[in-house]
């Protein structure tokens, strides 16, 4: 790995450009895997400046592709940038890049979702949670189909200080369909506020950089492009489990236009359903006809930590899902109780959601 002192000349030598390596590998982006290439040198240099000061950093890009964004990491100085590739057509691509930058590219051919990034850089550039956030960077145009289940992946990571979070407040600048990066960053009251605005801004602080015209990539999708930066919170603004958190708010948007008190019903079984709301509502002393949108990070915490509480009191909570026992009761009147119908994931019996809590 080239040092940072080594690094005064960090512009890469003259190379074809990537829509010349794109036709002399015969690239072409496949649908069905929401690829949408971004050849526009000015366009991956003003992402990259969104990730701050870059020089003798650790980068992780995830999903490369043809290296557009690629070029403009190593021009902006990293030291040691990690490629993350799930296609193979577009490795000998990046490997011609990997031989004009040195020693500060390493290459892996895999599926981002199931990598083990916290492997995939030395401990020595680990910060404490509460310090600096790591020289650490990961930076991506993510594919439309990956990008959700990706985020909320390395949201449960900051939750749990696992993946990437095990060297610290690893900062994330990240590409999205304009519709999700405005979710993301939505603030209360707004109609694009949703599930994924709590998620994200109760670990981080979260930024909408600027939008990307559909037009400037090849194929053109039909949205346009959000960049989005992401930097940890040291202290989270709810202190329960991720998957706590998850439910709570799953349930609560489930009925976006409606009171809230209508989500957090459908967290108890339906024998105690109407005493447990009643009881979770006014513990969290959260005004039951404010609509999901309206409601405020401090919101969901009161009604976090009320289930929580009530959890603890009725351990069967946690693992009750009302979709699960409307597919129960449809089975039962079928006269179809299958033995798999009663048990957890793990393999163990539940008590039946149809009886009394």
């Amino acid at each position: 790995m080239a040092g940072s002192g080594k690094l005064a000349n960090v512009r890469l030598p003259p190379l074809p450009t990537v829509g010349e390596l794109i036709k002399l590998y015969n690239l072409r982006a496949e649908k069905q895997l929401s690829q949408n290439f971004l050849l526009d040198l000015r366009l991956t240099d003003k992402i990259v400046r969104q990730a701050g000061r870059l020089k003798g950093a650790h980068v992780c890009e995830v999903g490369p592709g043809p290296g557009g964004l690629t070029r403009s990491i190593l021009n902006a100085g990293a030291a040691d940038l990690l490629l993350v590739e799930k296609d193979t057509r577009f490795i000998p691509g990046l490997k011609l890049l990997s031989e004009a930058a040195p020693g500060r590219v390493r290459i892996v051919h895999g599926d981002i979702l199931t990598y083990r990034m916290d492997r995939g850089f030395p401990a020595n550039i680990s910060k404490k949670w509460e310090e600096v956030p790591p020289n650490l960077h990961i930076i991506g145009n993510l594919p439309f189909n990956v990008a959700t289940p990706l985020i909320i992946k390395w949201l449960n990571n900051i939750a749990d200080r696992t993946g990437p979070f095990v060297f610290g407040r690893t900062q994330l600048t990240l590409t999205f369909q304009k519709e999700v990066a405005e979710r993301l960053t939505a603030s209360t009251g707004s109609k694009q506020r949703s599930r994924l605005s709590i998620m994200a801004q109760y670990l981080c602080t979260v930024h909408n950089c600027f939008t990307i015209p559909g037009r400037a990539f090849v194929p053109k999708p039909e949205v346009d492009v959000g960049v989005v930066h992401f930097t940890p919170l040291v202290q989270p603004q709810i202190q329960q489990p991720f998957q706590l958190v998850e439910k709570v708010v799953r349930n609560l948007f489930q009925f976006r236009r409606k009171h809230c008190y209508k989500g957090v019903e459908k967290l108890f079984p339906e024998a105690c359903r109407d005493e447990l709301t009643q009881e979770m509502m006014q513990k969290a002393d959260v005004d039951p006809t404010l609509r999901p949108t309206e409601l405020t990070i401090p919101h969901v915490r009161a009604l976090a930590d009320a289930y929580a509480h009530l959890c603890t009191r009725e351990p069967g909570l946690l693992s009750y899902e009302f979709r699960e026992e409307l597919r129960l009761k449809h089975l039962l009147r079928k006269g179809d109780t299958p033995v798999d119908a009663f048990m957890d994931t793990s393999g163990s019996t539940l008590q039946s959601p149809l009886q009394p809590c």
